[in-house]
């Protein structure tokens, strides 16, 4: 118990090392303001997209390579740019963004590379996206300082994916062998923010060439869904109950906005923020219903779901991080699924060793049960039961020997029951000791034992069951005797009639020495 605080505390120090990191000095913004597309001044653009344009002008020192791109926000469906001198003469010219072909020249990020002379310019950026995460903010940066202030933030991509992308395999898998809802649902909650972060974050379309915008928005609708039924049965939130019919509620709100989402695309990021923010909602409250009904699952998911609810929350509500060219919006909101997706995965640790310590336990509980089913309580040795799979393994060249015990009513009457037991356990004890290692005593019941042997040798038995009674009249069990039968398997292979056979020769050995 104590390794899973420890784990997350140390993620947590990672997270603020990040926070640390946004706060880093920056080179300045470009100098200019935002238009829409009439031309009017705008102070933000609109979250549910369009197209709008940036004038700004800025210095140029002209003695290392100069690059353009973007704060706060990544999800960027198009953009040009164009660089005036002073005189109004085009000087330079880029374009790009997510559902643009044109090659990258920086790798996961919108920034381009231009080479000017010293003096003033002017700039003019064109946008146009179907929605946007945040407002983008461009700035100018020297190309030695920008190579090294992005390092880190490629670095955390990366990192991230690649550790959702593993995630998600090993859950997919394991709920294929289980056939678990709950970690089919855990893998397709990955596997939406692994496409949404690497469609809003460049890789899949600097690496593969998917330049499909509503990657970022649409697997997201669909991942909240999973994750609210993640919950009901990572929780064992059971029907009937009011989590459960809130847990309805919520996928049909969720379920709402797929539909509205396919009527109004340009809204779906923002059902996608809903969406977060609902089963965050309903998360923490039956991560703390749960816990304090005693659920140990539930304790162990409230600290995923705090520290991805601060996160979270931070993601889908700030508009933006000033100050820093290195992270962005999409950056944050990568590091706080990153590390749901790690708690939440020792949170399935957790309940797989749970499950493993119960069924070790189970499994231990019946071989006890089975064991006690073919053991006879008295004398230790097996019984009746495990007499009749003895003889089932028997070979061909084996033998079964009945064995009656004389004398035990005579203990029993004269000195009472535990004198006759004492003669019973003392009997198995010696002829036990006595047996080979291929030949296996039974006790029937009774005064009546058996011996099952891999090979038929009646004479061999019949002088070690001679010998067990000569050592328990030198005991002190004056009166007790023995008489046996002896059947080979070879007379009976299909070994129906092995007992009976036994027992019929056991009477008649017993009924001779009476005659006698």
């Amino acid at each position: 118990m104590p390794a899973f605080p420890t784990r997350a505390l140390f993620l947590a120090l990672i997270a603020l090392a990040v926070l640390c990191r946004i706060c880093d000095a920056s080179p300045p913004e470009l100098h200019g303001n935002w238009y829409d597309r009439s031309g009017n001044p705008v102070s933000g653009l609109s979250k549910t997209g369009g197209s709008y344009h940036f004038k700004g002008r800025f210095e140029s020192a002209g003695k290392e390579g100069l690059v353009v791109d973007f704060r706060n926000t990544s999800v960027i469906g198009r953009f040009s740019e164009k660089i005036y001198d002073d005189a109004g003469k085009l000087v330079a010219s880029a374009k790009g963004g997510i559902e643009s072909t044109a090659e990258n020249p920086f790798f996961l990020r919108h920034g381009r590379e231009f080479s000017l002379q010293p003096g003033q310019y002017r700039i003019e950026i064109g946008i146009d996206s179907p929605f946007y995460l945040a407002d983008p903010v461009p700035y100018a940066d020297t190309l030695p300082h920008y190579r090294q202030a992005t390092r880190s933030g490629n670095a955390l991509v990366l990192f991230c994916l690649g550790l959702l992308f593993g995630l998600g395999i090993y859950y997919a898998a394991i709920s294929a062998a289980r056939r678990s809802r709950t970690e089919a649902m855990y893998s397709l909650f990955i596997l939406g923010n692994l496409l949404y972060n690497g469609t809003a974050l460049l890789v899949f379309p600097d690496i593969f060439g998917m330049h499909w915008f509503y990657l970022i928005s649409l697997p997201i609708l669909f991942s909240n869904c999973a994750y609210v039924i993640f919950v009901m049965s990572l929780l064992e939130i059971g029907k009937g109950s009011r989590l459960h019919e809130a847990g309805k509620t919520v996928l049909g709100v969720l379920a709402s906005f797929i539909v509205f989402s396919a009527i109004l695309p340009h809204w779906s990021l923002e059902f996608d923020r809903y969406g977060v923010a609902l089963f965050l909602c309903y998360g923490l409250v039956a991560g703390i219903s749960c816990a304090v009904k005693g659920n140990p699952v539930a304790r162990l998911y409230l600290l995923a779901i705090f520290a991805f609810f601060v996160l979270g929350s931070a993601a889908i509500s700030l508009n933006g991080l000033k100050g820093s060219d290195t992270w962005t919006m999409e950056h944050v909101g990568l590091a706080a699924v990153s590390v749901e997706a790690i708690l939440l995965a020792l949170v399935l640790a957790r309940q797989f060793a749970r499950i493993h310590l119960e069924r070790e336990d189970a499994l231990e509980r019946l071989l006890r049960s089975q064991k006690m089913a073919q053991t006879d309580m008295l004398t230790g040795l097996p019984n009746r039961y495990a007499l009749e799979t003895s003889i089932s393994a028997l070979p061909d060249s084996g033998s079964l020997t009945f064995i009656d015990l004389d004398g035990l009513k005579h203990y029993n009457d004269t000195y009472g029951h535990k004198m006759g037991d004492a003669l019973l356990c003392r009997f198995a004890e010696v002829l036990a000791m006595l047996l080979p290692k291929e030949a296996k005593l039974h006790r029937l019941g009774g005064d009546e034992f058996a011996i099952t042997c891999s090979r038929s040798d009646p004479s061999c038995l019949a002088e070690l069951l001679h010998d067990a009674i000569s050592s328990l009249r030198e005991e002190g069990f004056d009166c007790a005797g023995a008489s046996s039968g002896t059947v080979s398997v070879s007379e009976n292979l299909q070994r129906d009639r092995l007992m009976q056979i036994a027992d019929e020769r056991m009477y008649a050995d017993k009924h001779g020495k009476k005659l006698q």
